[in-house]
């Protein structure tokens, strides 16, 4: 870390609340992990967080790659996209519209992660949208809607069709677009998009072999939903049926080795 750098990383943890830093720290490790499992589209998606408490959230400095982000470097925004902190950063005006749309109306939901990956906009333009073809595709199904294509998110009117097309659901596939997961923790919003990704990447490579596939029966996938969620209330006393806190530290650990400084 360069001296400016130490500077700034004082200056910005001075000014938040513990918890607010601490968040900030987990959003910049998920920013460096999508570019460590290499799901980013150059500068142009983006993962926001909620400050706990509040009707703030975090959201990326618009013009750094993702393995660049730092928990100093997130720009604090309000609902109506006015920056709260000193950032010599601009956000994304499509990612607000976005990601300031869901925390807007989803009071539950603390992170929200949109990717462009090549596999999940194959995915998205498939008219009958994600297969019931792996067994992460299922624990998914439980909890997708669509949001149709509208062209690039820069029209503020399209934030109510996208949050009644959401809903209340975790997963939403956008047709010709990518792949958006939401969900409590900046944890388990990244294990979420880690298991819709891995169903697109499944379901692209087994369209791609020519052969028939087998469909998983939709009572098989309604009996496994049900049966992972109680068995994960019985553990740990919720009822999350993908809990990010389990592999979470691992993926810190590999982040320290291979992306470290995000914590600055």
């Amino acid at each position: 870390m360069t001296a400016t750098q130490s500077f700034i990383h004082s200056e910005i943890q001075q000014q938040v609340s513990p918890i607010e830093w601490q968040t900030r720290v987990n959003l910049a490790a998920c920013y460096r992990l999508i570019s460590l499992f290499r799901w980013e589209d150059l500068v142009y998606t983006h993962i926001s967080a909620k400050v706990p408490g509040t009707e703030e959230f975090l959201i990326n400095p618009y013009g750094l790659m993702f393995d660049e982000i730092t928990a100093s470097s997130l720009v604090k925004v309000d609902l109506a996209g006015n920056k709260l902190l000193n950032s010599p950063y601009d956000i994304n005006p499509a990612g607000f519209i976005i990601h300031g749309a869901i925390h807007e109306v989803r009071h539950d939901v603390g992170c929200v992660l949109h990717t462009h990956t090549a596999d999940g906009i194959a995915v998205s333009m498939q008219k009958d949208g994600l297969l019931p073809l792996s067994q992460q595709s299922i624990f998914i199904r439980a909890s997708l809607a669509y949001h149709p294509f509208e062209g690039v998110a820069l029209n503020p009117e399209e934030r109510i069709r996208l949050q009644q097309d959401l809903g209340d659901k975790s997963y939403l596939i956008l047709p010709n677009h990518g792949l958006l997961t939401c969900g409590e923790t900046v944890a388990d919003t990244f294990l979420m998009m880690y298991m819709l990704q891995r169903s697109c990447e499944v379901q692209i490579k087994a369209q791609s072999s020519g052969a028939e596939l087998i469909h998983i029966p939709q009572e098989v996938e309604d009996k496994t939903v049900a049966m992972t969620v109680a068995m994960n209330s019985a553990m740990r006393g919720n009822r999350k049926h993908l809990d990010g806190s389990v592999p979470w530290p691992a993926l810190l650990r590999r982040l320290d080795r291979f992306s470290p400084g995000y914590r600055d």
